[in-house]
């Protein structure tokens, strides 16, 4: 009978370990916000998309300069922002900015989720629009 009782008390402790490191990885992969900023740039597209979840996708361009270190190369470069929209109202919103400069305020994931959308990055606010 106690041997019964020890591999009990080992089974339950070590699945209590599992679950609860199950648990923690969930949490910290698809809940946790890695990271929180702002992006400016012009809104590309934005467009709601997917089969089971619909979701609402979008890509800004943001434009900078690049030069080299004596300053002699110097060049336009743009830079992809693909994002996520989870509220209706803000998505809306962006529908119509196509080709306007706007800020967005975002929180990234380390995880994507199907409800939340295809990108870490979800746009939460829009601060401005040009």
């Amino acid at each position: 009978m106690a041997q019964i009782s020890r591999k009990a008390k080992v089974i339950t402790i070590l699945s209590s370990i599992i679950v609860l490191g199950l648990g923690l990885f969930i949490y910290f992969h698809f809940y946790f916000v890695y990271s929180t900023g702002v992006n400016a740039g012009n809104i590309n597209y934005m467009q709601q998309e997917g089969i089971l979840f619909k979701t609402y996708e979008g890509k800004m361009i943001q434009t900078g300069f690049k030069t080299n270190a004596g300053g002699v190369n110097t060049s336009l470069r743009s830079n992809e922002f693909k994002f996520s929209v989870t509220d209706k109202k803000i998505a809306d919103t962006l529908m119509r900015c196509s080709g306007k400069e706007v800020e967005l305020r975002w929180k990234r994931y380390m995880g994507t989720l199907p409800w939340r959308g295809n990108s870490q990055y979800v746009v939460t606010e829009v601060l401005s629009i040009d």
